[in-house]
This record gives structure tokens, C-alpha cells and sequence, in this order.
């Protein structure tokens, strides 16, 4: 007879940071998705919640407690989400090229040697690392690319962030991801020509640089805006997330999309078919 485990051919995902706001979303999210199983809950050593069902803050249970150890959550795992911070995200790196699990990287602030460390990591796992996993911001990097383009002369850029009062990192990644999508569209590199404060007197504008606002307060999930400021008109395409929830599905997207893949870096361009 053929065990029930044997037959259940569900993608298995495991969750770092699963006691948090967006792992508790994730957590959920995956529980509600008929081809995906909660396979592992991943927290930091000491947690309060560590021996708890990962799904007992929502009055159920999954049958997976979390626990601080990674090879222990990724032990029946395709595929971990992480949302956490550079620190842990490279340990539960090195944890899934031990285990050949995927990963999906939702974690922003990382160092240039951290990023070409999860480059180096992709030749062993798949990978896909976006600032942000929202559907809908990815389909907002495809209209500043194109408005860029056509608004190439006579058009000072900004782009204004706003988030919760408990980000640690600003600019945020997907601020710095318009930013990069824009200068590359207009030939230039965003290191040269971003500012990302102004106090004093600074002197005119210079029309080459993109500038960058960062406010933090509140419960804000997320909002983003990119104004092209011309002569008598402005511009602002802009993305407001008002729930985590979109990037617990962009990130689901993400797992399914490294389903059977072994290697490589991708972002959520590949995911979505974008390019």
C-alpha cells in the first residue's frame, strides 16, 4: 500500500521569520493554496513563539511547529521564503545550498558583497531575489522604464517612499529598484547620479540626478512614487500597498516558479514573464 505522504505531490515550503508580520501573512497564505504545503517554520533562537504551531495565532493548527534550527525546517522542503533581515538571510543561504533547497529572497539591505555572495550561491540553487514580490509594483518597474524613455528631456525625477515606523533600511529596495529601472532607461547609472538627501543650500538642481524622499511613521505597509516634474505638467506613477497580503502572493508566484529548477538567479520579471 502506498503511504498518503507518498501520494501528496504539493510543492513543500518553508518560512523564515514565521512569528513575524509578513511570515504569519506567508504562513497563511500558504495554508490556503491547494498546491503548495507548509513544510517548515523557521525563528530566531529565544523567540517566544518557538514550539508553537505555526498557524496557533490564527486559531488553527498546520501540524508544523516553529523551530530555530534551519536544517531542520528545510529537512522536507523545496523551497524557503525569507523575509528577514541580510544576517539571517545569509545563513538560511548557505543552509539551502547544504540542502539544494530553493530560495526566495524578499529580504532588502543587503551589502554588495552579500549580494555577489547570493550570485555566487545561484550556480548550486535556484534563486529568486526581488525587492519587493508585489505584482503590482513589478508591473509598475515595466511603465517607469517606458515613461523614461519618452520623458528623457526637461523632466527632473524623484522618488518618494513612505513605510512603517519599523524599517530599518532606507532607501527601501524597491525604492532603489525604480531608481535603477529609470537610470538604466536613460543611460545612466543610478551610484552616479542618485541624491538621497538634501539640507541647506544646495544650490540649483542638477537635471542628471534622480533624488530620492524616504518617510517612516506609522502602520504604513508600503507606498511608492516616481514624479516627473516638467516645465508647467508633472508626472507620478505611483503604488500604494494597503496589505502584506500582495507580497505573500507574488511570493507564492516565486516559489511555484522555482518548482524543478536547480540553478540560476532570477528575479520577478522571469516570474511573471516580463522579461
Amino acid at each position: 500500500m502506498t503511504d498518503a505522504a507518498d501520494q501528496d505531490t504539493r510543492l513543500r515550503v518553508a518560512v523564515a521569520g514565521a512569528s513575524g508580520r509578513m511570515g504569519r501573512m506567508l504562513v497563511e497564505a500558504i495554508d490556503a493554496a491547494p498546491d503548495l504545503r507548509l513544510s517548515g517554520a523557521l525563528d530566531t533562537p529565544g523567540h517566544v513563539s518557538l514550539g508553537q504551531d505555526a498557524l496557533a495565532f490564527a486559531g488553527r493548527s498546520s501540524g508544523i511547529p516553529i523551530v530555530d534550527s534551519v536544517d531542520t525546517a528545510l529537512a522536507d522542503t523545496d523551497v524557503l521564503i525569507d523575509f528577514t533581515r541580510p544576517q539571517g538571510t545569509m545563513l538560511h543561504l548557505a543552509a539551502c545550498r547544504r540542502h539544494s533547497v530553493g530560495l526566495v529572497i524578499g529580504t532588502t539591505g543587503f551589502t554588495p558583497a552579500e549580494r555577489d555572495a547570493i550570485r555566487e550561491a545561484s550556480a548550486e540553487v535556484a534563486i529568486v531575489m526581488a525587492p519587493n514580490m508585489s505584482v503590482g509594483v513589478n508591473v509598475v518597474l515595466e511603465l517607469l522604464e517606458q515613461a523614461a524613455r519618452l520623458l528623457d528631456d526637461g523632466y527632473d525625477i524623484e522618488v518618494i517612499e513612505a513605510h512603517h515606523r519599523h524599517k530599518v533600511d532606507a532607501p527601501s529596495g524597491t525604492a532603489l529598484a525604480m531608481g535603477e529601472r529609470v537610470a538604466a532607461a536613460l543611460g545612466r547609472s543610478l551610484a552616479d547620479c542618485a541624491i538621497y538627501g538634501r539640507e541647506g543650500v544646495t544650490g540649483e538642481r542638477d537635471r542628471s540626478t534622480i533624488g530620492f524622499s524616504t518617510i517612516r511613521g506609522g502602520d504604513i505597509v508600503g507606498d511608492h512614487t516616481v514624479l516627473f516634474a516638467g516645465t508647467g505638467e508633472r508626472i507620478e506613477i505611483t503604488h500604494k500597498s494597503s496589505s502584506r497580503a500582495t507580497y505573500a502572493q507574488g511570493s507564492l508566484r516565486a516559489a511555484r516558479f522555482l518548482a524543478g529548477r536547480r540553478e540560476g538567479l532570477y528575479d520577478m520579471r522571469a516570474v511573471l514573464g516580463l522579461g
